[in-house]
């Protein structure tokens, strides 16, 4: 990639802090900000390789600066291990097959049921279930993961399902978009995908990430739970959307 002039460093750096800033309120969407944007201003292959270290730097930060992160693994290490069996074998789908119509349908639905949400009571896993859900959750998350590159479905609707109050669940989204990511580049390295050019854009694009990441956690503890839970879901609306349109362009 050509060297960046000045002015496309600042669109950069301030489009990683609102991307940082979304994803601290809601636990998610920094990719769906920052593809959005730079999409503007770059080809989507260039946009898309600066968020590979950004990402996974800013779900780690979620997953540790939770409250509870021991008590969380203990309750969704099922879910974890069913995510990482079902992105590295999915992952061959993503090396070998043309998913970008999968992936639309993906956002449709994630469309749907977040406006399903807003619109009347949102849904709610017995406890009694959760034991043999969370494995076939994590499991259906690693397909689709391994097959399209979305970490979303159904991982996140159901984590919302748990009843987590904000701060756990997006403590959980982080958890599980980390051991996705990991799981993601562990198996397109197997299969000889995984590629590391501009690995030193993306390492200076995870500052203005933290630092919108940081505001936005400010923000987050000082709304309610009926405010971050009705901003999550438009949050989800808007991804679902990006998700249809995405093999339009």
């Amino acid at each position: 990639m050509a060297p960046f002039s000045s002015a496309s460093l600042i669109i950069v750096a301030l489009t990683f802090v609102l991307a940082g800033t979304v994803k601290g309120v809601t636990g998610m969407g920094l990719p769906t900000v920052a593809m959005g944007v730079l999409g503007v201003f770059m080809p989507p292959v260039a946009a898309a390789s600066l968020l590979l270290i950004p990402s996974f730097v800013t779900n780690v930060w979620q997953l540790f600066t939770g409250p509870g992160f021991t008590s969380l693994l203990s309750r969704l290490w099922l879910m974890m291990l069913g995510i990482v069996t079902g992105t590295v074998a999915g992952s061959w789908l993503l090396r070998n097959v043309n998913t970008k119509w999968a992936t639309a349908g993906l956002g449709a639905a994630l469309a749907i049921y977040a406006l399903s949400g807003l619109l009347a009571r949102p849904l709610a896993v017995p406890a009694k279930a959760e034991r043999w859900l969370s494995p076939v959750i994590g499991l259906a998350t690693g397909v689709v993961t391994g097959g399209t590159g979305v970490f979303v479905i159904p991982a996140v609707p159901y984590l919302q399902a748990l009843g987590l109050n904000r701060d756990n669940l997006v403590q959980a989204m982080g958890l599980s978009f980390t051991i996705s990511t990991i799981a993601l580049g562990i198996g397109l390295a197997e299969g000889g995908a995984f590629h590391s050019k501009n690995i030193v854009a993306s390492a200076l694009a995870i500052v203005p990430s933290l630092l919108g990441m940081w505001l936005g956690t400010a923000v987050r503890e000082r709304i309610s739970q009926e405010t971050f839970r009705r901003g999550f879901l438009y949050c989800l609306v808007v991804l679902g959307i990006e998700l249809m349109v995405r093999p339009l362009v």
